[in-house]
């Protein structure tokens, strides 16, 4: 009999140490025990579901299955690039914005450099800069006490660039917090930011902001060739299921970041689902008003028995529920509310709550009120 390879030996180092991304709790089995009766506030999730118009083109698109999906996206950079005012050059598509943000590691920082994240900030960034064997480090977030609780603190970012910086993470909004930082900030960060140094913008749910002063970073591309922002169609355009990002930046930064992309990494039904969407713009509006709407609900809601919820600009809120945390999350679980503990991200105290229809969102408090021993009119 051979011998078993030590295929962890084996690994790159910093794959050896390496833990793979957790999602969470297992949805599919749990929705297999639940039998259809879970409330998923868990994932971020959208669902009001996505444009009737973008689910009739993924469904047309099954037609060309045994077709492989144009290698380009060139139909969706083309509907993107007027979106935003860019070129199609500028565009770089992915299997959601996950794949790229992992990517941006893998090509632009390696053994010997470092890559600045903030403490809270999503899971990813610290995956990336391990898988890419650089190190990472982690610039302290605001406190419970400032004006923006577990924020971006920008100044702490910046001070941690030195000379072996090559890749710096941000998110605005923030995921898991909820936190954002304004127009006026990210100018000033900006140019403290050496030219060398490539910053991610990572704005997964920035049509859910609505905060005055705040404006995305692709508004500032044009003043800086080292910045890319990412975007995705998971969220606010609920396609999490297809898989579907994208990132903006220099055209120059593009093309090298395409020297690592899988050929036909973004799938037929996927290309042809973002670009229906994104010409429904009454659909997504609709969706994110009522999401905005929603959050102001559940925030006070959650306030009114005693939780401390942080501002939010996204479609969730992170809600401290102290020592009995993990207690309360396993009762709700039991009653088949489903939300994300936050231990992982340092935060045990802590839940993190996807803004969901109102019909979930009171299924949600009607069993939060026994989770927690207490009563509520």
């Amino acid at each position: 009999m051979s011998e078993t390879p030590d295929f962890a030996a084996y690994a790159q180092p910093g794959i050896r140490g390496l833990r793979a991304y957790d999602p969470g709790h297992d949805l599919v089995a749990l929705r297999r025990e639940a039998k259809g009766a879970l409330t998923e506030l868990g994932s971020n999730e959208n669902s009001h579901g996505p444009s009737p118009l973008a689910l009739q083109a993924a469904r047309n698109a099954l037609d060309d299955a045994f077709r492989y999906p144009d290698p380009l996206g060139g139909d969706l950079k083309r509907a993107l690039a007027e979106r935003h005012g860019v070129a199609s050059s500028q565009i770089l598509l992915g299997n959601g914005s996950h794949e790229l943000l992992m990517q941006f590691a893998q090509v632009f920082a390696g053994e010997g450099d470092e890559v600045v994240a903030s403490r809270f900030g999503f899971a990813v960034y610290a995956l990336a800069a391990q898988a890419a064997g650089a190190r990472l480090v982690l610039a302290e977030a605001f406190s419970r006490d400032a004006a923006m609780p577990l924020g971006h603190d920008l100044d702490a970012l910046a001070a941690a660039i030195t000379e072996r910086t090559r890749l710096l993470y941000l998110a605005n909004p923030n995921n898991p917090t909820g936190t954002w930082f304004d127009a006026d900030a990210f100018a000033r960060f900006m140019r403290r930011v050496p030219a060398g140094i490539i910053v991610v913008v990572d704005e997964a749910y920035a049509e859910y902001v609505d905060a005055p002063g705040w404006r995305s970073a692709i508004d500032a591309l044009p003043s800086h060739r080292n910045l890319i922002v990412t975007r995705t169609f998971s969220k606010a355009h609920a396609l999490a299921g297809l898989r579907i990002g994208y990132a903006l930046g220099d055209a120059e930064a593009i093309a090298v970041m395409e020297r690592v992309r899988e050929s036909f990494n973004v799938n037929g039904p996927a290309l042809a689902a973002a670009a229906a969407s994104l010409a429904d713009d009454a659909h997504l509006e609709a969706g994110v008003r009522a999401t905005r709407r929603d959050r102001e609900a559940l925030a006070q809601a959650l306030q009114s028995r005693g939780l401390h919820v942080w501002p939010s600009q996204t479609n969730f809120l992170l809600v401290e529920f102290g020592p009995a945390t993990a207690g309360i999350e396993r009762r709700l679980l039991e009653e088949g509310v489903v939300l994300r503990p936050m231990g992982g991200y340092g935060l045990p105290d802590c839940l993190r709550i996807t803004v969901g229809r109102a019909d979930e969102n009171a299924r949600l408090l009607a069993a939060l009120d026994p989770a927690m021993g207490q009563g509520h009119d």
